[in-house]
């Protein structure tokens, strides 16, 4: 049986952006390869999917009747679209893989920095967690969130996701270590229960991701 089908997903994916400037961005090296791969494992369950996709690299699944792509840049255009769609309260799961800029400047110059300065300081300040919003938004909404980490140990990184599992009340989370990311992808689903499954490979996480939810849901 799918328990999954008809069921509402909303999935997070690729960068975001922050303006330093009208012309310039700070961003990340991350393309949306995973949740572009988690969209189209969720769209193949029958769900009705909707995508968030920053401005990555990932080659997306076509657009249809039950998977709707809405397409963002900046990390407040993602924060006011979790506040919409979340708010809703029409959603049953949210995956949020999306890599969220963890700071922006202070002020963004306007409307060009110029060139030619032998020395440019940027002062950044943090974003507000967009994850930590999603359960104060829909507290009844099956949230599953990311966490990547650089150079730990796997029981480091086993306990770091899972303190951050527990501090935005996630149902799920995927931990996963840079240096595996950008060669064979390991990753750990961890759950409440501490529960630990190993995997390798975007293909696989993304399909053991989906029978993960789809047993506890």
């Amino acid at each position: 049986m799918n328990k999954l089908k008809n069921k509402n997903i909303l999935i997070t994916a690729g960068p975001t952006w922050v303006a330093v400037d009208k012309v310039r961005v700070i961003t990340n090296i991350f393309g949306g390869a995973l949740g572009s791969i988690i969209a189209q494992k969720a769209k193949e369950t029958g769900a009705k999917v909707t995508l968030l996709m920053g401005p990555g690299r990932a080659i997306l699944p076509k657009e249809s009747k039950n998977f709707r792509i809405i397409k963002f840049k900046f990390y407040d255009e993602l924060l006011d679209l979790i506040k919409k769609e979340v708010g809703s309260k029409k959603y049953d799961i949210v995956i949020h893989s999306s890599a969220v800029a963890d700071y922006k400047p202070v002020i963004a110059k306007e409307p060009k920095i110029k060139s030619g300065k032998k020395e440019l300081i940027i002062r950044l300040k943090s974003t507000a967690k967009i994850v930590d919003l999603i359960k104060k938004l829909d507290p009844k909404i099956f949230l599953v969130k990311f966490k990547l980490e650089v150079n730990l140990t796997e029981k480091q990184l086993i306990d770091v996701a899972y303190r951050s599992m527990m501090v935005s009340k996630a149902d799920l989370i995927v931990a996963n270590d840079f240096k595996t990311v950008i060669k064979s992808h390991k990753a750990f689903i961890i759950d409440p229960s501490r529960k630990i499954i190993i995997l390798n490979g975007k293909e696989a996480i993304a399909k053991k991701l989906f029978e993960v939810i789809e047993s506890k849901i």
